[in-house]
């Protein structure tokens, strides 16, 4: 071939990578001679909670895509997602398919505590490096030290801290009735909400606990008129969060509603519709637009063309995918130097700030931010309508 024709090919090659969006940095035509890593990320692809696996799901691919444009990446990396259905038995299933798979050198796992807790186990068998992205549960990371767990994202002791002495102090709320899941997610939820709530002078008057999948809550909620609380605290995900909301509507309870992070997203306000306004919900980490690489992710995701917005962990799919790979950038494709760099991390800079693991493998660094529904949108509490006085929530 004429030395002619070979740049021609080439120049039509990086237009092509250009048009694709490919390009942090300079196309290179040696990236298709770069070794191939496989990492995993895992999620609810489909389900009830399937908008926010989604959403992480883009977030970390287009961290993957991101770094595989950067010409000087060691490697290509090519991400395997799995479908958990945010379910304990299937989440075992796909973390131990990938797990087991050699080729494949770290995990980026689970939305749903309690598919996360129920997995623990099946990437210590297997000592495969794994970085959670979104679940909270405290006892995921804290219940034993396990060099092969990480978690970027917060754990949801300190929202329920934060929720409990805003709403008793700067609010004046008193009077609460629980309604959780029962899964370990919502207990622990209700388990550290109530505690806090008692040492900030609040009284919880009852608490329910329901199934994740149950669709019904008239016997729940006909008994929680009769207690008449101030605010109905909900420690459960999007989906169930949306049918409690609307059935207390139509039993006419005009309690103000307070939920944690799991119903924190576009999917809670577009499937409540008006009923979402006034909402209130702690969730670790500032608005993205707020986050240090904020405007960078927005731009990215934008550009991408995702049918999904990333809802509110996606930032974080986006970091532990990122953190992921930047550590194999260091060590090589080998599971036991990835678990042993990733035990080292401190300070390492992101778009939600910097990330430094404990000794335990707990991101210390999230800040928890109040957040209220606001005209369709999880807003900060502090540029609201709310905080100025403008709106008020119920019963104030």
């Amino acid at each position: 071939m004429h030395a002619s024709s070979t740049r021609t090919i080439n120049t039509c090659l990086v237009g092509l990578g250009l048009s694709l969006g490919l390009g942090l940095g300079v196309f290179s035509l040696s990236a298709a001679a770069k070794d191939t890593v496989k990492i995993a990320f895992i999620g609810p692809l489909t389900g009830s909670n399937s908008s926010h696996g989604l959403g992480g799901r883009n977030s970390a691919e287009l961290a993957v895509k991101l770094h595989n444009a950067d010409a000087k990446s060691k490697y290509n990396f090519q991400l395997i997602s799995l479908d958990d259905e945010c379910k304990p038995n299937v989440g075992v299933q796909v973390a131990t398919k990938a797990a087991a798979d050699n080729a494949i050198m770290a995990i980026i796992p689970h939305y749903c505590s309690s598919v996360a807790i129920a997995t623990v186990d099946v990437y210590r068998q297997f000592s495969v490096p794994t970085v959670i992205w979104a679940a909270v549960l405290p006892e995921i990371i804290y219940g034993q030290k396990i060099k092969e767990m990480h978690r970027v994202s917060a754990t949801l002791i300190k929202q329920n801290q934060v929720a409990a002495q805003f709403l008793t102090g700067e609010q004046k709320y008193k009077r609460w009735v629980a309604i959780y899941d029962t899964t370990d997610y919502g207990k622990s939820m209700y388990k550290y909400f109530s505690q806090y709530l008692k040492e900030s002078g609040g009284t919880m008057l009852g608490s329910f606990g329901v199934g994740a999948d149950q669709q019904d809550f008239n016997a729940e909620l006909t008994k929680i008129k009769e207690l008449n609380p101030e605010i109905i605290y909900f420690g459960g995900l999007t989906g169930i969060g949306v049918r409690v909301l609307t059935q207390m509507h139509k039993l006419g309870i005009n309690a103000q509603f307070q939920g944690t992070s799991g119903i924190v997203g576009e999917a809670f306000v577009s499937a409540a519709g008006a009923l979402a306004e006034g909402t209130i919900a702690m969730y670790d980490s500032p608005p993205v637009a707020k986050l240090p690489g904020g405007k960078f992710f927005i731009e990215q995701y934008a550009a991408a063309k995702y049918n999904e917005p990333p809802e509110a962990y996606g930032p974080y799919a986006y970091v532990a995918t990122s953190l992921v790979m930047d550590t194999i950038e260091k060590t090589g494709p080998n599971r036991k130097k990835i678990n042993n760099e990733l035990g080292k991390v401190k300070d390492y800079d992101s778009i939600v700030g910097k990330v430094t693991f404990d000794e335990y493998g707990q991101n210390i660094n999230p800040t928890t931010t109040k957040y209220v529904v606001q005209d369709g949108k999880w807003i900060d509490w502090s540029d609201s309508e709310y905080a100025s006085g403008k709106r008020k929530l119920k019963g104030r």
